[in-house]
């Protein structure tokens, strides 16, 4: 799995994750939900992505798109 793809299913599941906890816990956490949104957006833009950069240190290759 290369970096780009990891970052991918990382947000993925981290949206799915924040709207599970605002639907069962709080409607906080749709917060967090719109938090990831805007990284996502901030990260196409400037290629800086804190997700990647941690995947990247425990060993997951680069991609294409972070490098």
């Amino acid at each position: 799995m290369t970096l780009d793809r990891a970052v991918m299913t990382f947000a993925g599941f981290m949206i799915l994750l924040s709207l599970a906890l605002g639907t069962w816990v709080s409607g906080w956490w749709y917060l967090f939900t719109a938090f990831i949104g805007v990284n996502m957006i901030q990260a196409s833009f400037t290629g800086f992505c804190p997700a990647a950069m941690i995947l990247k240190k425990l060993g997951i290759k680069a991609g294409n798109a972070f490098e």
